[in-house]
């Protein structure tokens, strides 16, 4: 079911001190850009992304929702009972999947919101709690599946990342040793994986030398991620208190954006994708850039 809730972008009201703090003047960012606050009606944002419109799709976890901002600023309600959702992802057919911790699967939606599991357990038990993925330009499936709350009676012996290969009916874990691992892309050209480890405040980098097949782990970051995002030259970008921080492939901090609250995690979006949009606790940001996303 889909409905109208809002049509005027709302420009985020934090007076002439706090929009001179806000607004962003390095290169990543448009000149003279101003956060701006599209919607704060939710009860907690995450897992946003494009589609080939540039409409942004993103879930309110606690709500079961998952939502989308229009290219013309519209608020709609994609689809309910989403069991959780958490991270969404679509592939190269622009068919929308998504993690839903709640169910411990990931699902394949359609247009109208029917979703569809794609896979809901390994060894025969369910996941702990899918969280994110990223579809490799093959079709397969990479996902982290940790668990926050309560840590009792977890069916999966671990907080692992697992790689679904296209039809394949089973999983296979390519990452054991994370004390938490969330968020969760890689590049466009299928050739680096990264992987944020929101617990132990680190991010990683991994060549991808087949379809699920990883190698030469490096540290790309000395700070956990709950969202990650890659923009058109590659650079890395995740969360950490009110901040986003820009990394470029080798690691050097870019830009740092500071944001009236936390987020949780972004995407590029918009006609021309390059808008950054940033799901924050309550609330949906966009920030106007210089540079598009990857996806």
């Amino acid at each position: 079911m889909k409905s109208r809730v809002i049509q005027s972008l709302v420009v985020l009201a934090i007076g002439v001190a706090g929009a001179q703090a806000f607004a962003q003047s390095d290169s990543l960012v448009a000149e003279d850009a101003q956060i701006q606050l599209l919607s704060d009606t939710f009860t907690f944002t995450e897992g946003p992304i494009a589609d080939e419109a540039g409409n942004v799709y993103f879930s309110d976890i606690p709500a079961n929702r998952i939502h989308l901002w229009t290219v013309d600023g519209e608020l709609q309600t994609f689809r309910e009972q989403t069991n959780g959702n958490n991270g969404l992802f679509f592939d190269a057919d622009w068919v929308l999947y998504g993690a839903e911790g709640g169910a411990g699967r990931i699902s394949r939606m359609d247009s109208e919101g029917n979703a569809t599991a794609v896979i809901d357990q390994h060894n025969g038990a369910p996941f702990n709690s899918p969280n994110d993925l990223w579809i490799d330009p093959q079709g397969g499936i990479y996902f982290t599946d940790p668990r926050y709350g309560s840590e009792a009676n977890l069916p999966q012996p671990g907080y692992y990342v697992y790689y679904l290969a296209p039809g394949a009916s089973e999983a296979e874990v390519i990452i054991t040793d994370m004390q938490r691992p969330n968020g969760i892309i890689g590049t466009a050209d299928g050739e680096t994986l990264y992987v944020a480890d929101h617990q132990g405040n680190q991010t990683f980098a991994y060549n991808i030398d087949a379809p699920g097949q990883i190698s030469g782990k490096r540290l790309i970051a000395p700070q956990g991620s709950d969202g990650v995002t890659l923009d058109e030259h590659g650079n890395l970008y995740l969360t950490g208190g009110n901040n986003i921080t820009v990394y470029s492939p080798e690691g050097e901090v870019l830009q740092v954006l500071e944001f009236p609250l936390a987020p949780a995690n972004m995407t590029f979006g918009g006609p021309e994708r390059n808008v950054l949009f940033v799901t924050a606790r309550r609330s949906l940001f966009a920030l106007p850039m210089n540079v598009r996303g990857m996806y």
